[in-house]
């Protein structure tokens, strides 16, 4: 008799076990499917942000559809600044587009597309500012949203859609010792892409803004020209 009780016991323990085990694997299923949900979002965006978000090499109207399953796209205050020998001499109210799901999040700003993901941030398109040692130019392409302040969001699916009516104007900034300055909470990137461009960075909180700002200084006097890529933005849920 008791051998038999120890044999229910015996099987009940191990079924217990294996519920216990199934019910930690479906768990871990779960959160990897999730994680690469997540992931295929954040991609889908980065590569929708590129194609849609785009003001130098377009003038006119274009659209792009974006779609992901889950998360937030909204704006923020964002501003670039050009500054001749320490001189504040162009401001641009740039602001940003923001897709976030979890710890994944999806900028772009100032012509730079910008992945924060698993604490690691970097860039996926770079902003159009070139300089040139030879002719001692400096060419600072600035778009800027100029859109209406919104949020989307939803955890069955979004898709939304970007109009831009992009328009260019060109200002000579004359000739100095320029620095370039990007309000941005994800500086570390932006610090990079300008130290790859021998620029001395650092940063600086400017009044008004809401973060700091990653200031690159270019060596040397230069002719300063700044192009603001206008795009008028316009999201549109789907």
């Amino acid at each position: 008799m008791m051998r038999a009780q120890s044999h229910v016991v015996g099987v009940a323990l191990m079924l217990g076990i294996a519920v216990l085990a199934l019910g930690t694997l479906t768990a871990g299923v779960g959160t990897l499917i999730d994680s690469q949900t997540a992931d295929a979002d954040a991609q889908r965006v980065a590569e929708g942000f590129d194609r849609a978000i785009q003001g130098v090499e377009r003038t006119g109207t274009h659209s792009h559809d974006l779609s992901f399953t889950g998360g937030q796209l909204h704006t923020v205050d964002r501003t670039m600044r050009v500054l001749n020998n320490g001189t504040v001499v162009a401001s641009v109210e740039a602001d940003a587009l923001v897709y976030e799901r979890g710890d994944r999040r999806v900028l772009s700003l100032a012509g730079a597309v910008v992945r924060d993901q698993d604490g690691n941030t970097f860039l996926t398109g770079t902003p159009p500012i070139t300089h040139s040692e030879r002719t001692d130019v400096l060419l600072v392409g600035a778009p800027k949203l100029n859109a209406s302040r919104f949020s989307l969001s939803g955890g069955d699916g979004v898709t939304a859609t970007l109009r831009t009516n992009v328009s260019h104007e060109r200002r000579d900034l004359g000739t100095g010792e320029f620095s370039v300055a990007i309000e941005t909470d994800s500086p570390d990137p932006f610090r990079r892409f300008f130290a790859e461009q021998g620029a001395t960075v650092e940063s600086r909180t400017f009044a008004g803004d809401e973060v700091a700002s990653v200031v690159a200084t270019y060596p040397g006097v230069r002719q300063g020209y700044l192009v603001v890529h206008d795009l008028r933005l316009e999201v549109t849920h789907g």
